[in-house]
């Protein structure tokens, strides 16, 4: 068996709290709990803990980021709003000493051109987008293997 390994820091940004009844036609019918059932399934299975989180607010996901500093063994963020608008938060995550994979429900690609830029893509390991919540599953069982990693 091997050794555990920290949490992984799941973090939702503005409006995630409203997918399932916010734009359908983009997001899908799953709902934040959805995906927080999802996200501990996968972690289970791949013997990790997550910390699952959603805010409004850029201070809150920023503290959230800096105390998970040599706690979490890496962290999943869909920044969502913030993506294209918080250096705040891109600097919170540069200081993060883990892997960080940056997680859309929507192809940003295929939205709204200011929607494109991603500062959180500055300081992350990968990025998916477009898989709708299943990109959640998928980055959690790649953090998973990042951090049982040998050093």
């Amino acid at each position: 068996m091997s050794e555990p390994i920290g949490p992984i820091l799941v973090i939702n940004g503005p409006n995630l709290d409203m997918l399932g009844t916010r734009q359908p036609e983009i997001y899908g019918s799953d709902t934040l709990e959805d995906v927080e059932a999802l996200c501990r399934r996968t972690a289970e299975e791949q013997g990790v803990a997550v910390d699952f989180r959603q805010s409004d607010s850029e201070a809150e996901i920023m503290g959230w980021i800096k105390k998970a500093r040599g706690t979490a063994c890496g962290i999943l963020i869909n920044p969502a709003g913030f993506t294209s608008t918080s250096i705040a938060i891109l600097d919170a995550l540069l200081i993060f000493d883990g892997p960080i994979i940056e997680v859309h429900i929507s192809p940003l690609f295929r939205r709204d051109e200011f929607r494109h830029l991603s500062y959180v893509s500055k300081a992350a390991t990968a990025k998916i987008e477009g898989f709708g919540i299943a990109g959640y599953a998928f980055a959690i069982t790649r953090l998973a293997e990042l951090a049982r990693r040998p050093a």
